[in-house]
């Protein structure tokens, strides 16, 4: 079998724009790749440019219902040095917290909503996962 390296995952969402433009400029995203006209499909690379993410607003699928979904249920994490200080810096920036978890390992994983309902988790871990 070929190796197979994760590209990218997507979420049809009803605000493409307004939420590229959030994470872009309060989550240090990178706009890689993006169309100007319906779809509005951008794809948005994380720092490390390792994880890409795919938003859209296209009227042939179903848009989730982000907001009233468990965040077990979805949610996507990105990893901080300082949880505490990230979750008070998105939480001024618009987003809602759900929960704040310290564990006892000593890692701190918040779960935020960012301002448009989509589950954020936010990951100071003790032992990084990679």
């Amino acid at each position: 079998m070929d190796k197979m390296i994760f590209e990218h995952f997507a979420l049809n969402v009803d605000q493409p724009v307004e939420m590229v433009d959030w994470y872009v400029e309060h989550c240090n995203m990178e706009i890689v790749r993006s169309m100007d006209e319906a779809p509005y499909t951008h794809f948005l690379a994380d720092e490390s440019g390792r994880v890409v993410l795919e938003v859209y607003k296209n009227k042939k699928a179903e848009i989730l219902d982000f907001e009233h979904q468990h965040p077990l249920e979805f949610h996507f994490a990105l990893k901080v040095d300082d949880a505490e200080e990230e979750k008070n810096r998105l939480i001024e920036a618009g987003a809602t917290l759900f929960e704040d978890l310290k564990l006892d390992d000593g890692s701190h994983l918040v779960m935020l909503r960012d301002p448009f309902g989509i589950p954020l988790q936010l990951c100071e871990r003790a032992h990084p996962m990679m």
